[in-house]
């Protein structure tokens, strides 16, 4: 049974039984295609009840997100967005990590061609980032949300980090420039010199700080982002939406960078600045990335500790599993 099978069902113990179905469907996914024996998508579309569910399924490369995937979520996120039954949507990444960002065998293609198209898409690079979504998305975060994967949750209005789960800017030493709204949205949800600290720095950013800095809005216990975030989801789609909708556009209107106006001229100008002198720089740091991949990295950047999980904890845990 695959470490994703294993979170699933801990998800399924910890939340209500009627989600069982919802989280067995996703594993049989996950375990080698739909239930017909087609291949399985890279964008996977659920319901549960009103809430919407979209996972990115490349768990072998880390949810990281090609030119196919991008195209798969942005139209899964078109259709949430058409679907009036459903008014809540919750994105996360199968298999133990939200997102590593970019496809590197895709950016190190298009670096070796000399072309910066592709940051050039009309929606976004890896979704419809360069937009406000028209409904409210959750985010759950597990494993590793890094580089681009830190500008999709950045999308969302909500978002959900295990406490073992990691952020940050790691395409920061390959060269790779934000293109996808960081910039723009992460400064509107950190503050100037937060958001400065972590795009220079490209270092590691863990739940406890990233909940106390407002990058994140829930901190909860590894293997449950899935299930936290669509109890939030629920949380939310109970109330009357009319009102719920007018206070989140006029929020979205008025505040700061995230106004209209001033967000599409930003996330114009975040990706116009980009230049050809880039380019080099992202040749050089896949080439890096590729030799330390061979002779074995020189820190610990994709490596996550385990959470030591207390004895009376467990208990706890199995107490809820008898509930179940």
């Amino acid at each position: 049974m695959s470490r994703f099978v294993c979170k699933l069902l801990q998800s399924v113990n910890q939340t209500n039984s009627g989600f069982r179905n919802l989280y067995l469907s996703a594993i049989r996914y996950a375990e080698g295609g739909s239930e017909d024996g087609s291949p399985a998508r890279t964008v996977l579309v659920e319901k549960d009840s009103r809430i919407t569910l979209i996972g990115l399924n490349r768990e072998q490369q880390r949810n990281s997100i090609d030119a196919n995937t991008a195209e798969q979520l942005t139209e899964a996120i078109r259709q949430f967005e058409e679907d009036d039954s459903s008014p809540v949507g919750v994105l996360y990444g199968i298999g133990g990590s939200f997102s590593a960002g970019y496809d590197l065998k895709e950016l190190e293609a298009e670096a070796q061609r000399g072309s910066l198209n592709f940051l050039l898409r009309h929606e976004g690079s890896i979704g419809p980032t360069r937009r406000h979504l028209r409904k409210p998305l959750v985010c759950g975060i597990s494993g590793f949300c890094v580089a681009g994967g830190v500008e999709l949750a950045l999308m969302c209005d909500l978002r959900v980090m295990e406490d073992t789960a990691v952020l940050g800017f790691f395409n920061r030493r390959l060269g790779v420039p934000l293109t996808d709204g960081g910039t723009v949205r992460l400064a509107a949800a950190v503050g100037y010199s937060n958001a400065l600290d972590i795009i220079e720095t490209g270092r590691r950013v863990y739940a406890g700080e990233a909940r106390r800095m407002g990058l994140v809005n829930r901190v909860v216990a590894t293997g449950t982002a899935l299930g936290q975030a669509v109890n939030l989801a629920f949380s939310i789609a109970k109330f009357p939406m009319a009102s719920l909708m007018h206070d989140r556009n006029a929020l979205l209107e008025n505040a700061n960078a995230y106004n209209k106006h001033g967000f599409h001229v930003a996330s114009y100008n975040e990706i116009m600045n980009v230049s050809s002198d880039m380019i080099t720089d992202m040749q050089e740091g896949v080439k890096r990335f590729k030799t330390s991949e061979i002779k074995g990295p020189k820190t610990d950047s994709w490596q996550i500790k385990e959470k030591t999980i207390p004895e009376w904890e467990k208990s706890e845990i199995e107490i809820e599993k008898q509930k179940t």
